[in-house]
């Protein structure tokens, strides 16, 4: 029984440090897998995201299609854009 315990607040102090959102950069705009592959790379605003190219974010995992098409408009929206290849 103090195993189980045990073994259940490690799993959730794990849990807690794998998803929990430090920033609020994109809430609303993109789902949080996204967010969270953009948190993973350190990319927190529009400038560090322009250093990438399309490309380079589609292959973090978690970024799909859809999450793509949303950062585009929201980019395009503020004058941003990817980085050319």
């Amino acid at each position: 029984m103090i195993n189980l315990i045990i073994m259940a607040k490690c799993l959730t102090s794990i849990c807690a440090v794998n998803y929990v959102a430090n920033g609020d950069f994109l809430k609303g705009i993109i789902a949080m897998p996204a967010r969270r592959a953009l948190e993973k790379e350190k990319i927190d605003s529009l400038e560090k995201l322009s250093l990438y190219s399309e490309q380079e974010i589609m292959q973090l995992h978690g970024f799909g299609k859809n999450a793509m098409e949303k950062l585009k408009c929201y980019m395009q929206e503020n004058q941003i854009s990817f980085k050319n290849n």
